[in-house]
């Protein structure tokens, strides 16, 4: 009896071990990553304030920095000068043109005039050839007047052009954030001066994160787009899920940062993890164990 009793408590110890062994998921390793932004400075310049620190967290249209524009108002200042030079001759041609125009109308009633005379031989042919002279200077007077005024109204658009550029230059001098996320890094201070599209910060965006593994061909038919997974992470005693949203099409070799030497010449696939974080309780650059769940 005794040894019948041995022999089913083996039976189910057996049965237990398989049942977990079958259950056993892959764990896989990898390290949570923010989406970065560098936040440029569209206008170089001195930079006369920077209104945020390392650590600090920024909404869409927070004021990052602001630079020194005086040099361009100056310009803009000039430009506006001159566009009011311009205004003045737009005046003079105008009058120009109108008298130019004015003078062809009544060049062409005398020619029709005198046209009638010499029919019926009361005026010579002289003074008719005369005043067709006269029409084709006045008509040469008139498109000359009318192309220095197009060639104004163009100078006028360029100038207005200018204006508009150094205007935007003058607004883009005020960098604001494009987005939500936490200034991790700033490359200058105030009273530097920074490159046009020189980057002023990092921004890292906290509230999603991505976490990329790595699997080899086999597991490869496992895995599918949408798959959700759950992530651990040491010290915290909770798991968070996430969600696969993309599946490299090619194999690399086994990447650097997690090659051992059984893995070194392993050929694998790159899968990447989307992982909510409102609480932003994950934070960037910190590793992760993650199961994948069914499909």
């Amino acid at each position: 009896m005794k040894f019948r009793i041995l022999i089913f408590a083996m039976f189910v110890a057996l049965l237990l071990t398989d049942c977990q062994h079958t259950r056993k998921q892959a764990v896989y390793t990898g390290v949570l990553e923010g989406r970065t932004i560098d936040v440029p400075a569209l206008t170089g310049g001195k930079i006369l304030r920077l209104w945020v620190s390392t650590g600090q967290e920024v909404a869409p249209g927070d004021t990052i920095a602001v630079n020194d524009t005086s040099t361009l108002i100056l310009q803009k200042v000039q430009l506006q000068a001159g566009l009011k030079e311009m205004d003045a001759q737009k005046a003079v041609l105008t009058t120009n043109l109108e008298r130019a125009k004015t003078n062809v109308d009544y060049v062409k009633h005398e020619l029709v005039r005198i046209q009638t005379l010499v029919q019926k031989h009361s005026a010579p042919q002289q003074k008719l050839d005369n005043l067709t002279n006269k029409l084709e200077q006045a008509e040469a007077a008139f498109q000359l007047a009318r192309q220095n005024f197009r060639i104004l109204s163009a100078k006028r658009d360029q100038l207005r052009a200018k204006i508009d550029l150094l205007q935007k230059k003058i607004r883009d001098a005020t960098i604001l954030s494009p987005a939500r996320g936490i200034v991790v890094a700033k490359y200058f201070e105030a009273g530097e001066a920074v490159p046009p599209l020189g980057p002023v910060v990092e921004l890292v965006q906290m509230d999603t994160l991505h976490v990329k593994i790595y699997i080899s061909e086999k597991m490869l038919p496992k895995f599918r787009t949408g798959q959700k997974a759950t992530l651990r992470v040491d010290g915290l005693n909770r798991s968070f899920e996430g969600k696969v949203v993309w599946i490299s099409p090619k194999a690399e070799f086994t990447p650097k940062t997690i090659m051992t030497p059984e893995t070194r010449t392993s050929l694998v696939y790159a899968v990447k993890i989307r992982v909510p974080n409102p609480e932003k309780i994950l934070k960037d650059g910190m590793p992760v164990e993650v199961t994948l769940g069914s499909f």
